[in-house]
């Protein structure tokens, strides 16, 4: 059986499609946040990146009163870092598609926090 193929006016193009949720129609946007990572519609992890290094270093901020002690021995502090604000640096990075770019990046940042 053959099917017949519609008029053109039947084609939608994809950035016409518009989502709705019952009566209420969702915009169409070119990033957004789930489950703690960003989302870009171009499929880049540029914005994601750079907001893991935020909440890392908001991290380290709240982190700070233990780490800057020069009365806690150093392999402490150590310890604490690995639990506490890599894992924030890390988080949702299993599945990026990293460039040497955002290794850099993130290097960066680890290393001025380490400082």
């Amino acid at each position: 059986m053959k099917g017949k193929i519609g008029p053109a006016r039947d084609v939608v193009e994809e950035a016409d499609v518009g989502v709705r949720l019952a009566t209420q129609i969702i915009p169409k946007r070119e990033s957004f946040k789930h489950l703690g990572s960003v989302i870009q519609e171009s499929g880049d992890i540029d914005d994601d990146v750079t907001h893991r290094i935020g909440v890392a270093w908001m991290k380290w901020r709240l982190a700070s009163r233990v780490l800057c002690d020069k009365k806690i021995p150093s392999r402490l502090k150590g310890k604490f870092y690995r639990v506490v604000v890599r894992p924030a640096l890390l988080y949702g990075g299993e599945y990026w598609l990293v460039k040497n770019a955002h290794v850099q990046k993130m290097h960066v940042a680890e290393m001025r926090m380490l400082r």
